[in-house]
């Protein structure tokens, strides 16, 4: 009674009362939190049992841990360990291995109604990124949402699999699950709705969202999902060489490899660390510094092993409406394939783009970097790269002038091909309404700069140019150009109206609700003056 006279008087006198010592009680014990001024955060939250030890290379189970007192959520959760291709050092392995935290961030815990929840699933390529990066500021103005985001196991610890029933890989996106499993049982001692949850993420975070849409029991989890630049149909999403990964990590680590349960004893064995650092075995005949960006990624495990995740293909878990039927939002940049590809424009030593090197080694390298291998069998690749070549250079160099031609390619192959599939699938076997959009207007600068090293090419709109106007904080988006900020308004404000009312919005743009009767997909345009819904076929 006295949290509801608290917050009457509080909306009577238009201020909100602050509370200074924030504690949460929760089944394992009670926590406390931080009070910032228009909300309180609680952070480094186990929930998940230390995947560590013999739960190296598990699915993870449910925190059972007790503790007495109050334990501190004050500060910001470590990070998993990962090879992180934007750690600058030169070795690019940090991170704990004991990292299964979850953060949680509510406006009060004690409104007159419970808040819906926004849960975001940070991206990264499968293989770096973390709980804390991607801010809350803009989402939390408004002080109209509880936000969820969780760590889970990155690259060869969350994704590493034998093909078969000893590693079963997948472990990631098994903690994904657990973390909302976890936050339907607990939101409501933050004061969140847990009827009333809608799940996010961007580039292998959208991935990820896709690929939780495709488990049935996201249907009890959530009641939307939105998923910017990724989905489980790009050629990404599925690992199509697992098993030979696994081998090639334990003969890194000097590992017996005449059996799966001897590569998982040994590797149960050896330094978190030192198994994370194999990944640069995987980079070393690249060119640049980055390539391939994702090394490891979901697999669709045997039927017959334990904790599955998924044990068909995306396609075909969609086609037999096993999908989860939610509302689901799916997007792409006009020129999401700066990531990976603006990496070819860096300068190697002499001052030349790396880019020209694909004209010796580009049957050898797209395979790779594009992950084509996963979709293309190997016999088949030299005609299959040489044929993608021509459709998009015809008979040109590949060069820093025809840079932007390359660009197109990745854009396609990595991003934008897998979502208008996902778009075409979902409204043709799903109940739901599907949404989707095209985002084209480019930042001063962005990834692309970042990647390539260099401010004098405007790559466009780039990989996360979206997720960078909700994800930031007041000060930075300040430092943008009137126009973006505008789009930062606007992009909040959908998020936020879609898990607030179940519609879709961008600005005065409505979206077009897309269903089975549908003829077409229709998608929203959103350029730097207009956004307006056009066919998916249309869309330049």
């Amino acid at each position: 009674m006295s949290n509801i006279i608290t917050w009457v008087v509080c909306a009577t006198i238009g201020f909100w009362c602050p509370e200074s010592d924030p504690i949460v009680q929760l089944p394992n014990g009670k926590i406390r939190g931080v009070n910032h001024g228009n909300y309180l955060s609680f952070e480094s939250i186990p929930y998940a049992e230390p995947p560590i030890g013999k739960n190296r290379f598990e699915a993870s189970k449910l925190y059972s841990g007790k503790w007495s007192g109050i334990r501190d959520a004050t500060k910001p959760s470590v990070i998993c360990v990962q090879w992180d291709q934007f750690y600058n050092k030169e070795d690019r392995t940090h991170g704990d291995e004991d990292c299964l935290l979850i953060n949680v961030y509510t406006p009060s815990l004690s409104s007159e109604k419970p808040y819906n929840v926004l849960i975001n699933i940070h991206g990264g390529s499968f293989m770096y990124g973390n709980a804390i990066e991607d801010k809350i500021d803009l989402l939390m103005k408004n002080r109209q949402l509880v936000i969820v985001k969780m760590n889970y196991r990155l690259g060869v610890m969350g994704f590493l699999s034998t093909a078969d029933e000893v590693i079963t890989g997948n472990f990631g996106l098994k903690d994904q699950l657990l973390a909302l499993e976890w936050t339907k049982a607990n939101i409501a001692a933050f004061n969140g709705n847990p009827d009333k949850m809608t799940v996010i993420g961007e580039s292998a975070g959208s991935a990820s969202v896709h690929f939780q849409m495709l488990n049935k029991r996201f249907e009890k989890l959530a009641t939307s999902a939105m998923s910017f630049s990724g989905t489980a149909l790009s050629d990404w999403g599925i690992d199509g060489h697992a098993n030979e990964k696994a081998i090639a990590v334990a003969k890194y680590l000097n590992c017996p490899t005449e059996s799966s349960s001897s590569i998982k004893k040994c590797l149960q064995s050896k330094d978190a660390a030192d198994i994370v650092r194999t990944a640069k075995e995987f980079q070393k005949n690249n060119v640049g510094n980055y390539n391939p960006a994702i090394i490891f990624s979901p697999v669709v495990e045997p039927k017959t092993a334990k904790d599955t995740f998924i044990t068909e293909k995306p396609e075909i878990i969609i086609r037999n409406g096993k999908s989860a039927e939610v509302p689901w939002l799916a997007s792409f940049m006009k020129d999401d394939g700066v990531y990976p590809c603006s990496e070819y424009m860096q300068k190697d030593s002499n001052g030349v783009e790396v880019i020209e090197q694909l004209n010796e080694r580009w049957t050898e390298l797209a395979p790779i970097d594009l992950c084509l291998n996963n979709v293309v069998e190997k016999s088949e690749l030299p005609a299959y790269t040489t044929k993608l070549k021509q459709k998009y250079m015809g008979d040109k160099r590949f060069s820093a002038e025809n840079y932007f031609l390359l660009q197109k390619l990745c854009t396609d192959i990595v991003f934008e091909n897998g979502v208008k599939m996902a778009w075409d699938l979902h409204t043709r076997y799903t109940k739901s309404p599907v949404y989707g959009y095209m985002y084209d207007n480019p930042p001063p600068s962005g990834l692309g700069n970042v990647i390539a090293n260099r401010s004098d090419v405007n790559f466009g709109t780039a990989h996360d140019s979206d997720s960078s106007l909700i994800f930031n904080t007041e000060s930075g988006i300040a430092a943008f150009p009137e126009n973006q900020q505008k789009m930062s308004s606007n992009f909040v404000g959908m998020i936020e109206n879609f898990c607030l009312t179940g519609k879709l919005q961008f600005g005065s743009c409505k979206f077009v609700k897309n269903s089975s009767k549908a003829k077409g997909f229709m998608a929203m345009h959103i350029t730097k003056n207009s956004c307006q819904s056009v066919n998916a076929d249309q869309l330049p």
